[in-house]
């Protein structure tokens, strides 16, 4: 039962992508209308699908390479509708949308794996572990894309070649406003998962910190968001400097997600977690 939501999640997220690209290019409101409710039948889709993994597994679905991606796009996709309802800007889901379609594309050509569930998956503090981090990450997604918007906006703008985008992307101030408020929550989550994992790993090994791979990148994560939000509040980062920094911490983000679980051999592999 739960790959039919899977399957279902996915065709309604496609849907949405297409109604979104239809709004960006045709800017039609009536049409941006329907595809922020076909999304939202998506992402509730995507809930019950997490909550069918949840029950059957006895522990947070993301265990494995296919579900870790579903959960991130979940969070991208909850990220989105909690800034829609602050800035009211449906034109970022013509951004957003597609990132998120796009993951749950790849996990869908992903096998699904045998997993081992160990009583350390089904305690108290790992699932607030799982969900502040992973929250924290779609948050930053939304920070990631608020910067590439903000780019081809100022780009446009500095060589007066106002194309078709141009009237309908956000003011540099509203995207550099998404920026900064993402980055501050974000930034949050992070801190609140990574406070979380620890107390997960000195009940599981006996120590707080291990020098996991994992562990060494997620501060390095974390060291580059402080220092992006150190610049934007002491320093007065505002606009391009802020929305290209966000890209790089981005980037060094998801390396920490995917690349670190496969390039680098530790407890929080993917291999290692489904028990392999």
């Amino acid at each position: 039962m739960d790959i039919v939501f899977f399957r279902l999640t996915l065709v309604l997220y496609l849907t949405a992508t297409a109604g979104f690209l239809f709004f960006i290019i045709k800017k039609n409101k009536k049409i941006g209308f329907w595809s922020h409710r076909i999304l939202l039948a998506g992402f509730a889709l995507n809930s019950i699908y997490l909550a069918v993994g949840y029950y059957q597994l006895g522990a947070m679905p993301v265990l494995t390479f296919k579900t870790s991606l579903s959960f991130f796009s979940w969070t991208i996709i909850a990220a989105y509708i909690i800034f829609q309802v602050r800035f009211r800007l449906t034109v970022l889901g013509s951004f957003v949308v597609p990132f998120s379609a796009f993951l749950m594309i790849i996990s869908s050509t992903i096998p699904i794996s045998s997993i081992t569930v160990r009583p350390l998956f089904k305690g108290f503090w790992l699932p607030v572990h799982i969900a502040t981090a992973f929250l924290g990450d779609g948050i930053f997604a939304i920070a990631f894309i608020a910067g590439v918007m903000y780019l081809i906006q100022e780009h446009q703008i500095k060589t007066k070649r106002l194309g078709a985008f141009y009237s309908r992307l956000p003011s540099l101030n509203s995207l550099d406003s998404i920026n900064y408020h993402a980055i501050n929550y974000g930034f949050l989550l992070l801190t609140i998962g990574m406070i979380t994992g620890s107390i997960v790993a000195q009940g599981a090994h006996g120590s707080y910190w291990r020098w996991d791979p994992k562990e060494v990148w997620s501060l390095i994560t974390w060291l580059c968001y402080a220092a992006l939000l150190h610049q934007r509040m002491a320093v007065g980062w505002r606009g391009r400097r802020s929305a290209i920094m966000s890209i790089g911490c981005f980037f060094v983000l998801i390396f920490t997600f995917i690349g670190v679980n496969f390039l680098m051999e530790g407890y929080h592999s993917f291999k290692s977690l489904e028990g392999n």
